[in-house]
């Protein structure tokens, strides 16, 4: 007897589960999402949790558009059985901090249960003015963000087109919490500005203030900027990712303090530039941009020597302001000196007061002729911000007395003493008066029939035929060579793209452009290989490999990065036309080794 209700117990618990399990199965799905609340702060953190019956895959959560993510998803997960009935719970939970106040919306997030997509309804946050929070109720979060902050400081606000401005980055901590790392998130880009980093080197705390309270910070970046358009110019943010370890009211075994980490994102905020366009009034003539305060000097090497000797001619200007975005005035020189192309010398150091040194062309001089030459003097203006005028400097005049040498017979500009000149004396009948009527008279009368040209153009067709067959082969010949043409295509194009550039100086974007192209043309043309395959280290490796010298092959690659860098950051037509001389003499100088 007590076997039979053994069994009928085993039965009726059995039949109780597959009862349960049919009801689990029959349960509906659920999936919705909690707040932690519907009224907060802008200093405050939301919760939002994504809850769920049943487990479920391809979890999207909505983009929390007007929010900061600052963790999750974390999962959580219950299981239990009741009376038989099995119940399950999932939960996502994200936390989030509103970035604007006002009515926000909490998107829709999509899971897939079961083969089908269900979807969460919308919930709307109002996001008020920030409040305050007790001490005793903060959290680690809380006082992270109260502690850490980004500075951009700005040298100067309102400064005049090309003057330099500096940003320092600075991360003020307070003593109350430590920071033990951080990585940048997005470094700015500096659209509309010439920008010349200075290097931190070391990282050093030093003790300052913020806000009137005692913190400490160290500098992470300084730059300097030299505006290129006038009007608000904004400059992005710096953003960081730094954990932070903030001290708890629990102590640890020996009584010392215990510490909480998180991470923490933090940004310098945006800025804007008010940059001041030149002023137009009182501005001279030859005036090439520069902005600062200059000196300016033309000197020779020598001016006493003998025809064929070499002397050199040195156009400098040293000061400080922006050195490198303007360009050198040129001498004036006579027709009688041969002056080779300027060799352009730089030596120039930045601070965060800004570029100061000097720049120069320096002129190699080889006169011909005896006599003397004059360098007439030549003037170079700037802007100076401080008195907010224009100054011209002009330098002074040189004689150049070239002491043995042939006579200059024509003068060409030159100074030639008494003892060179050369009157001109006729001779002759060289001039008559013009004949009215010539009374020409024919000497001999040929016939065209019968003569030598009349059977030269009578088999001249004839001749013309194995001409025309060896003018097709040829042709055939050429067309047949798809290597060899495409090689005249590509050197067609690099001589094309070159010239474009040209007319583009002063264009940034169609100068590099064009530039880069003729620069892969030619590449393409002489070592037969598509260079938009290959890498700067492996284009250079080939360079190697055709025996291109050291010096001819860092100008090669100098240009294409060049041309790279120009996509982000504003070039001057001061550097876009030293990038198209050096290009020119680059690829003179390999066509020669090649």
């Amino acid at each position: 007897m007590s076997i039979s209700i053994k069994k009928y117990i085993t039965l009726l618990s059995i039949v109780f589960l597959a009862l349960g399990l049919r009801a689990q199965n029959d349960e509906p799905v659920t999936f919705e999402v909690r707040l932690s609340k519907e009224k907060l702060g802008i200093n405050e953190r939301l919760r939002v949790d994504f809850v769920m019956n049943q487990d479920g895959d391809n979890f999207t959560p909505p983009d929390f558009q007007g929010f900061r993510v600052l963790m999750g998803p974390s999962t959580q997960i219950s299981s239990s059985w009741t009376n038989g009935v099995r119940s399950y719970s999932k939960i996502l939970s994200y936390f989030v901090q509103p970035t604007s106040q006002g009515t926000l919306t909490i998107r829709q997030g999509t899971i897939e249960i079961g083969g089908k997509i269900y979807k969460t309804a919308t919930k709307q946050v109002v996001v008020g003015p920030a409040v305050d929070k007790p001490s005793d109720e903060k959290t680690v979060d809380d006082v992270a963000d109260e502690s850490l902050h980004l500075v951009a400081e700005v040298s100067k606000s309102d400064p005049f087109l090309n003057e330099a401005i500096s940003v320092v980055y600075k991360l003020y901590v307070s003593p109350n919490i430590q920071v033990s790392n951080y990585r940048p998130l997005d470094n700015p880009k500096y659209n509309n500005f010439w920008s010349q980093d200075i290097p931190v080197s070391r990282l050093s705390v030093e003790n300052g203030s913020y806000e009137g309270k005692p913190y400490r910070y160290v500098v992470l970046k300084r730059i300097v900027l030299y505006p290129q358009k006038s009007g608000k110019l904004e400059i992005e943010p710096l953003s960081l990712e730094v954990t932070v370890e903030v001290p708890s009211n629990k102590r640890d075994f020996f009584g010392g303090r215990i510490y909480s980490q998180t991470d923490k994102t933090v940004s310098a905020g945006n800025r804007v530039i008010d940059v001041k366009p030149l002023p137009t009034m009182g501005k001279p003539e030859n005036f090439s941009g520069a902005v600062g305060n200059f000196d300016f000097e033309v000197t020779t090497s020598k001016t006493n020597l003998n025809a064929t000797e070499s002397l050199q001619a040195k156009v400098e200007v040293s000061g400080r302001g922006n050195l490198k975005l303007f360009k050198l005035p040129e001498p004036i020189l006579p027709s009688s000196l041969e002056v080779y192309e300027p060799e352009f010398e730089e030596n120039v150091r930045t601070t965060l007061s800004g570029s100061q040194g000097k720049v120069s062309n320096n002129y190699t001089i080889v006169p011909s002729f005896k006599g003397k030459y004059p360098i007439p003097s030549i003037a170079f203006s700037y802007f100076d911000p401080s008195t907010e005028r224009y100054n011209t400097v002009n330098s002074r005049e040189i004689v150049i007395n070239v002491l043995e040498g042939p006579n200059n017979t024509l003068g060409n500009n030159a100074l030639p003493s008494n003892g060179n000149r050369q009157s001109v004396v006729a001779t002759g009948n060289q001039f008559n008066f013009i004949k009215l009527k010539p009374n020409l008279i024919a000497i001999d009368k040929k016939y065209f029939f019968g003569s030598s040209s009349f059977y030269t153009w009578l088999l001249s067709p004839l001749l013309l035929i194995p001409l025309a067959v060896v003018f097709r082969r040829k042709r055939e010949t050429i067309a047949s060579d798809v290597a060899g043409n495409r090689i005249k295509r590509a050197n067609k194009l690099a001589k094309k793209y070159l010239f474009t550039a040209k007319k583009a100086l002063g264009n940034k974007d169609a100068f590099y452009i064009a530039l880069e192209k003729a620069l892969h043309n030619y590449l393409k043309a002489k070592l037969k290989i598509e260079t938009t395959e290959f890498s700067k280290d492996k284009i250079a490796a080939l360079l190697l490999e055709k025996q291109i010298d050291e010096s001819n092959k860092d100008g090669f690659i100098a240009l294409l990065k060049n041309c790279e860098m120009a996509r982000y950051s504003p070039f001057s037509e001061v550097q876009m036309q030293q990038d198209y001389d050096k290009a020119s003499e680059v690829i003179s100088l390999m066509d020669k080794q090649l």
